[in-house]
């Protein structure tokens, strides 16, 4: 594979024509968007779509996750100048990529932002392009799915969290990120019959019929047998794969607001992702990074390796119908 040399790139976020290939850009330097794709809204001939959703208003812990899309991006810069090792594709030069921006809210009007990161997203689906969001707070996935249910159906979702994210809840204007996937379960958003979380560690008292792998149960049996049960469970029903970043342990993953030990590993966790190739992926997230909690930054390049291997996921789908 041949590389350019460096020196002749440089700010590919807004000067790169092309929406596939690699980027050459010095790591260190440059407009830093996700994998160094180009900034752009137009949606016409594009894949998918990576947005960012700087919320953190829904927050039960330590806030700081509205600053999380920004690092990412940032940590992203390392990762744009090869394939992704060991997928044996390059979904960055065959398929058509963009960062689309941030989602625009009026911080203030907290009320008005469920609605308004639904049409969001529900604009981009319509465009014909998948997304991928980067957070923001875990809130942010229900908006998401209810864009996602009314163009798909209910979906399957595999959640990625040490946290169920069931409390219960019934009131609509509550914005909470410990409420949503009980919310969404009880909107008819998602199949809990088709569902998995994994990594859970924290107490949950009616898991609303969603499959459950928790921590202890992911080390006892190891992560390919961990993706093994996600296969049998999800099959090839129209999934969203939602991945908390407090999944990982803090050792790997302190920059979050509600670490909790005894979590997954990275090997687990790209042994776990990379088994699940070939399902029916229609959209996903990387949330609850919280820059400012992780001074050596380590959480976002955690999210930002989740992001691409998310990406090579959806990619793979689109590969396996034909897509180009």
């Amino acid at each position: 594979m041949a590389f350019e040399k460096p020196g002749t790139e440089v700010d590919g976020a807004f000067q790169r024509q092309a929406l596939q290939g690699l980027a050459f850009e010095n790591t260190f330097g440059g407009a830093t968007s996700f994998l160094r794709r180009r900034y752009t809204k137009d949606l016409t001939g594009v894949h998918l779509a990576v947005t960012g959703v700087p919320f953190d208003q829904a927050t039960s812990h330590r806030p700081g996750t509205r600053m999380g899309p920004r690092a990412i991006r940032e940590a992203s810069s390392l990762q744009p100048c090869y394939p992704p090792y060991g997928w044996g594709f390059d979904p960055l030069t065959e398929y058509s990529i963009i960062d689309y921006g941030d989602l625009a809210f009026d911080f203030a009007r907290i009320q008005d932002f469920p609605e308004t990161l639904r049409a969001h997203i529900a604009t981009i689906l319509d465009g014909g392009a998948g997304t991928l969001v980067l957070g923001g707070d875990h809130y942010i996935t229900l908006p998401i799915l209810r864009a996602h249910a009314a163009k798909f159906g209910p979906l399957s979702v595999i959640q990625f969290d040490a946290h169920s994210d069931l409390w219960p809840d019934d009131d609509p204007a509550r914005i909470d990120h410990g409420t949503m996937m009980y919310k969404a379960v009880r909107e008819g958003l998602v199949n809990p019959a088709t569902s998995v979380q994994i990594g859970i560690r924290t107490e949950c008292a009616d898991y609303l019929g969603l499959h459950v792998i928790d921590a202890f149960e992911a080390h006892e049996i190891g992560p390919k047998a961990v993706a093994a049960k996600l296969r049998a469970i999800v099959g090839q029903t129209p999934c969203y794969l939602s991945f908390d970043i407090d999944a990982l342990d803090p050792a790997f993953a302190p920059g979050t607001g509600t670490p909790v030990w005894n979590g997954l590993t990275p090997n687990q966790v790209a042994v776990i992702l990379r088994e699940l190739s070939g399902i029916n992926m229609k959209g996903g997230d990387v949330v609850e990074v919280s820059p400012g909690h992780d001074p050596a930054g380590v959480t976002a390049i955690m999210g930002a390796h989740v992001g691409m291997e998310l990406i090579c996921l959806y990619c793979r789908g689109l590969q396996e119908k034909g897509c180009a």
